[in-house]
């Protein structure tokens, strides 16, 4: 048998190269592009305008922070401190054994009082059943970052004379926030171990000259309420529910307010609350001063409650 012959495979076609301007008008593309023009060098009062720029932003987002912390940071660290204030008072109340109060309304217990520490309470019923605060003896920052503190050597709570308290008003608490709202006839209630003393406020500098005609002078919250200069004489005339005052004017908290040394005998004088803090908020300007009369006492037992407190 013959052989199969094998196939003849077709000759390689050559395609032949295709000439064309490609590269050449690539490079001539990129040659021709116009080179950006370079930024003239910063000049100095632009760099100084920037950089004023950015250290107003820097300090309005370093005051910022601060007010954040005193208005709402402080506030947390001042309630934890005045959560162990009562706690302690609490505790302190619960194991002392107490001889009652004198049955003579006229001898007050004193109180053994130790800087820094809280040895009453204090409620404001118009501000709802949730304001409490202990108060503790000194004014200092310190004290004040507790709670409202005492005017050291000023009148203990129902003693003649004139018991007075400082509050911050913005952060650290910031327990007299509201100070400014409360109105003539408004009660203030203080609790001892031993003794409830209800304060209201004293009719305000607009009320005074008409109190014995308005309306308000004859509802039961003003029961002992009436300007001091017409039931204790003009030693009083400048004692008002509320007054606005510079703080070097440490007058107010005298036994008679703005009578620094003047010699009333203590049964003659007034039984007084004053509450200082600053104003207007946010400024320690002015400071804003309320003042206050007793004008009832309860002894305290297992369940009473004054009917003060529910004046809301």
């Amino acid at each position: 048998m013959p052989p199969r012959p094998r196939p003849v495979d077709p000759p390689t076609e050559v395609i032949p190269r295709v000439e064309d301007d490609y590269d050449d008008y690539d490079d001539e593309y990129y040659d021709d592009e116009p080179a950006k023009d370079e930024l003239p060098p910063e000049s100095f009062g632009r760099k100084a305008v920037r950089g004023f720029g950015e250290a107003l932003i820097t300090m309005g987002l370093v005051v910022l922070l601060f007010v954040v912390y005193e208005v709402y940071v402080t506030d947390l660290l001042s309630a934890g401190k005045q959560e162990d204030a009562t706690a302690a008072l609490d505790s302190e109340w619960s194991s002392n054994v107490v001889t009652p109060p004198p049955a003579d309304p006229n001898r007050q217990s004193k109180l053994n009082l130790i800087e820094g520490k809280a040895f009453a309470k204090m409620y404001i019923p118009v501000f709802g059943n949730d304001w409490k605060f202990s108060v503790v003896e000194g004014t200092t920052d310190k004290h004040l970052e507790i709670g409202p503190g005492h005017y050291k050597d000023t009148a203990q709570p129902g003693e003649a004379g004139n018991f007075s308290i400082a509050g911050h008003r913005v952060g650290k608490g910031a327990p007299f926030n509201d100070l400014d709202l409360l109105e003539s006839c408004n009660s203030i209630v203080v609790q001892t171990q031993t003794q409830w003393f209800v304060y209201r406020v004293l009719p305000m500098s607009s009320e005074v000259s008409g109190w014995a005609s308005n309306p308000k002078s004859k509802q039961a919250a003003c029961a002992g309420v009436a300007p001091l200069s017409t039931t204790l004489g003009d030693a009083y005339a400048k004692t008002v529910g509320q007054e606005i005052v510079a703080p070097t004017q440490g007058e107010v908290i005298a036994p008679i307010p703005h009578q620094v040394g003047a010699t009333v005998p203590a049964d003659k004088q007034a039984r007084l609350l004053t509450l200082t803090t600053c104003h207007p908020r946010f400024s320690d300007k002015q400071r804003l001063i309320v003042h206050a009369i007793e004008t009832k006492s309860y002894p305290v037992a297992d369940g009473f409650v004054p009917p003060e407190m529910t004046e809301a």
